[in-house]
């Protein structure tokens, strides 16, 4: 079950169950942000799923200069900003810097450190003095128990609302491995921990500039994480990944959200339902 503040602060029914953050990596337009919002929202209700739509307004970490980076903030944020009043959901997306985080949260309800960014102690503390939720997505170079002390940077300035995502470690060049004893160990430390299915199945740099990725390892993993009692699913889609402006190699196609919602539920039901072994 979720933390109250997930009603309270966030309006979200069915809190018995995961939550699931999903959208298009990066604003492209208004259309992609509509239908895939619509659709995900048609889904959740569906199967009961308390939803968070996902979308960066700008991508700053870019292995190339050449990548898209953003349509632009007040352009991005308007198009956030109509989709939460247009489909009544959270929004949830990411900042860079502590003067960001001020200006997005007057738009969004959950603001996300990246994972490159989650040791930066003025971003985190700025993030939480800011009252929203914040999403800390764990590094691909840290170790699962070092999260504790990225909390306690938010924690602090008086913001207990904070959600942590496993989103996959380094594993030699240009890949990544998912040790699923983080999500325990992360969960451990008294916070939601979400499970990010999509960035783990990245290879960062692998394509010329352009991260490429393993989509077919998406349901597995997050099968897997359902079998381990995650807390909720970070899964990005688009309706056609092919021509996504980021990440097009590791996003889920929006018309199999459904069917891997479905297999996901039953197994994060199943797994609820056993008691510890100790």
């Amino acid at each position: 079950m979720l933390p109250e503040y997930f009603k309270k602060e966030l309006g979200l029914k069915y809190t018995e169950n995961f939550l699931l953050i999903s959208g298009p990596c990066v604003v492209e337009s208004r259309s992609v942000a509509f239908r895939t919002c619509e659709k995900l929202k048609e889904i959740t209700d569906k199967l009961k799923i308390p939803f968070i739509y996902k979308s960066s307004y700008a991508k700053a970490n870019r292995t190339s200069a050449d990548s898209f980076r953003s349509i632009g903030m007040d352009k991005a944020l308007d198009i956030l900003s109509d989709i939460k009043r247009e489909f009544n959901v959270p929004i949830l997306t990411d900042i860079h810097s502590e003067i960001e985080a001020g200006i997005v949260a007057e738009v969004v309800d959950v603001l996300q450190i990246p994972a490159f960014l989650c040791r930066q102690t003025e971003l985190l503390e700025a993030a939480g003095e800011t009252g929203k939720v914040v999403n800390i997505k764990k590094g691909q170079f840290m170790a699962p128990e070092d999260m504790k002390y990225q909390t306690e940077k938010i924690s602090a300035v008086g913001n207990k609302k904070i959600m942590l995502t496993e989103r996959g470690s380094t594993f030699g060049y240009n890949n990544l491995v998912v040790d699923m004893r983080s999500i325990v160990i992360m969960k451990k430390i008294g916070y939601p921990v979400i499970f990010d299915a999509t960035h783990s199945v990245q290879m960062p740099s692998k394509d010329s500039g352009v991260s490429g990725g393993n989509p077919e390892f998406i349901a597995p993993l997050a099968r897997a994480a359902a079998g381990v009692g995650v807390d909720g699913f970070f899964i990005e889609t688009h309706p056609n990944p092919a021509k996504a402006f980021s990440d097009a190699k590791s996003m889920m196609k929006l018309s199999r959200m459904q069917r891997l919602l479905e297999q996901i539920n039953s197994i994060n039901k199943l797994a609820r339902s056993f008691k510890p072994i100790v």
